[in-house]
């Protein structure tokens, strides 16, 4: 079996070890190289190739989010996910805004060998803290000049819908929101995931943060 080649960004050497032990532990994965700074991030992206890159947010020199955006401009398959200690709103919106692959917290450690295996296999992750922020998020976005659903054929009642479902209604509040029969929203709800090739109503408000 070929090894996934992961890139570890963190400024704390302790942190660093110990990430290290967790993830070489596992045999599918194997740490190609290791930094303290996001310029550190993106020229030993550009040299090695990572599937996957593993990296603090706040740094000196340059943040994990700024490494990040120059990541992307110029590897934009690259599979990036945010390990840190701060899950600021501000942190987490420009975060998937880049189209990072996820944002865990570190006091989620335990977690990481299955967020990164989801990662690298195409999947969004997020720590339960984070997710429990979304609907708020989601809420404070002022989205005047935000996704243009019609380029994903989103019709603009299953735009209410992706809408609601992004603030944390269920799809009983929904109903009674948009006067339709819970089955019927369960039917947009269905259409609207087959449409953005989603899997679930947390993907679909992280898809719509994303774009708006």
């Amino acid at each position: 079996m070929e090894k996934k080649r992961i890139l570890l960004i963190d400024d704390d050497e302790l942190i660093t070890m110990s990430l290290e032990m967790i993830i070489s532990a596992e045999p599918e994965f194997e740490i190609i190289g290791k930094g303290c700074s996001g310029r550190e991030a993106v020229a030993l992206f550009d040299e090695l190739q990572p599937d996957l890159l593993l990296m603090d947010i706040r740094m000196e020199d340059m943040n994990g989010l700024e490494a990040a955006e120059e990541i992307l401009s110029k590897h934009k398959d690259a599979t990036i996910l945010f390990l840190t200690t701060f899950s600021d709103d501000e942190y987490i919106v420009k975060a998937l805004k880049l189209g990072v692959k996820g944002y865990l917290l570190k006091q989620d450690y335990k977690s990481l060998p299955a967020a990164l295996h989801a990662a690298i296999n195409g999947q969004s992750v997020f720590g339960g803290a984070v997710v429990d922020k979304l609907p708020t998020l989601m809420s404070s976005i002022n989205n005047e000049n935000g996704f243009d659903y019609r380029k994903y054929d989103i019709s603009e009642k299953e735009y209410e819908v992706i809408q609601l479902v992004a603030e944390g209604f269920s799809n009983k509040e929904i109903s009674q929101k948009l006067f339709l029969s819970e089955g019927t929203v369960r039917n947009y709800l269905s259409t609207i995931l087959e449409k953005l090739n989603l899997r679930d109503r947390t993907q679909l408000a992280i898809f719509y943060l994303k774009h708006a």
